[in-house]
């Protein structure tokens, strides 16, 4: 184990953020550069080595924890990146963007703070880019079996890398421009820089995946055509039906869905604008859902120069600390204060929208709004409570209900759909239609990208054993696996 006294010797501490002045003037990740080399091998000793690691259960990817925090410890990076990548095939991003329920289900953490898991994991495999340890594995030989995966986020790009050194002949497809899915353009660059997807995407195809972009699966090819092309599909498509807000002045000029208005601002980083067509420069803000995906236009309406930033949430605020209902090892909903938070604005609680009012042009101006209540287990407004606030750009950032049903894709392959809407698969990840797989948020729901990278490689052994009548890929999940964790 990595130093028996590191949790009593050392306390936790995390990567220090940059200035909100500073970082508020670029679109650099918010973190100082290094801030994490002089104090991680320390942070890593203060992994006790559990005799059940229940961070094991609480990562969907089962990583192996405590086996590189030690390494991490012994400043043993190359060995530490290899027991890393034994279970995830994209470090650099989780270590940015998973909320770490390993952390929360830390033996640690049920009378201290937890080990800073997520912060090892991001210099570990930091290190071992800076070191040359992460190299493409290309397979030793072809099988002559091809393989197309629609979609090109984490759960895309993992099953496609599985698959690709399986030695199947892979062909990714994206609708967009550019590889990357939400990554590329949902996650802002001050969250994860490009770079990160861009040197993941070289090495990808080093190893042989190849890459098709602006082409979407069911309009601009068939999908009975692509099926017939390739020996097996594997679907990746995500969760992007957004959930929207039919309230009255829902159709005004300046109310949009976040996924219409966050891949604009990563547009601008990548050069295709000078400034962003929808921007919040100037102007009273609005952000409607509590969640990552609000926070994320939090951060970006704070870059482009808004006025003000209000962020609506109709649930009530969470507790700073574990409810008796969410127990240690759980992941527990706890109030939570992002980096786009810290920069400013207001945050309310346990409100509902009741409708916009907008100018003799048609452009949204207020937003209306309510206290709302639990009363016999609904949500129900508050008189009196009525009232409104300024809004010249909303974003509705509410979640996702279902996969795309209007590309086609779900009808012409024929696949039937589970009780929540999403596309219904087996144990192998197989939908009913043999040969075609899914993973990720396309059969799972809006869920992390802890879990689709998890279902990326469980779909990929799924996929390799229909192919070859067996694999060797590891399966880490089930794909009727609801953890508690998360």
């Amino acid at each position: 184990m990595a130093d028996p006294k590191g949790f009593l010797n050392h306390g936790r501490e995390v990567a220090k953020s940059r200035p909100v002045d500073v970082r508020l003037k670029d679109w650099n990740e918010v973190y100082v550069p290094g801030s994490l080399l002089p104090i991680i091998s320390k942070q890593a000793s203060r992994c006790m080595d559990c005799g059940i690691p229940f961070c094991h259960n609480g990562c969907p990817l089962g990583n192996l924890i405590p086996e590189w925090n030690d390494y991490a410890y012994r400043e043993d990076w190359a060995a530490a990146s290899e027991r890393l990548h034994a279970t995830n095939n994209f470090p650099e991003f989780t270590g940015r963007l998973c909320p770490a329920p390993c952390e929360s289900a830390c033996v640690l953490g049920i009378n201290q703070p937890a080990v800073t898991i997520k912060n090892v994991e991001v210099s570990i495999i930091d290190k071992a880019w800076d070191g040359g340890d992460v190299a493409p594995q290309a397979p030793e030989r072809l099988s002559g079996k091809t393989v197309a995966v629609i979609g090109s986020g984490p759960a895309g790009l993992a099953a496609a890398q599985q698959l690709t050194r399986a030695g199947h002949t892979v062909a990714v497809y994206e609708r967009a421009d550019r590889i990357g899915g939400l990554l590329r353009y949902g996650i802002p660059e001050f969250k994860m820089e490009k770079r990160h997807i861009n040197r993941r995407i070289e090495q990808m195809r080093a190893e042989g995946t190849r890459f098709r972009t602006g082409i979407e699966i069911g309009r601009d090819l068939k999908a009975t055509d692509l099926k017939k092309r390739y020996d097996a599909v594997v679907i990746a498509a995500g969760a992007t039906t957004a959930r929207d807000l039919p309230v009255p002045g829902r159709e005004l000029k300046g109310v949009y869905q976040a996924m219409e208005y966050l891949p604009l601002a990563n547009k601008v980083q990548e050069g295709d604008y000078v400034t962003s067509p929808i921007s919040a420069e100037g102007k009273h803000v609005v952000v409607i859902g509590g969640g990552d995906t609000g926070a994320d236009c939090v951060g970006t309406a704070h870059r482009q120069g808004a006025a003000s930033v209000t962020q609506l949430e109709i649930m009530p605020r969470p507790g700073e600390d574990r409810a008796p209902h969410q127990p240690w090892p759980t992941f527990p909903m706890l109030y939570k204060v992002t980096s786009a938070h810290e920069e400013g604005g207001e945050r309310v609680y346990s409100v509902s929208t009741t409708h916009f009012e907008g100018d003799e042009d048609g452009n949204v101006q207020w937003l209306h709004l309510t206290e709302v209540e639990f009363i016999d287990g609904k949500l129900t407004p508050k008189p009196g409570t009525e009232r409104k606030i300024p809004a010249q750009l909303v974003t509705l950032a509410m979640g996702f209900t279902g996969t795309d049903r209007e590309n086609g894709v779900v009808e012409q392959f024929g696949l039937d759909l589970d009780e929540r809407g999403n596309i219904a698969r087996d144990a192998d990840f197989q939908t009913n239609v043999p040969g075609v797989f899914v993973a990720g948020d396309a059969g799972r729901g809006q869920s992390l990208i802890v879990w689709a990278i998890a279902e990326g490689r469980s779909a990929a052994r799924g996929c390799d054993r229909f192919l070859t009548g067996a694999s060797d890929l590891p399966a880490p999940i089930k794909p009727t696996d609801r953890s508690l964790m998360v």
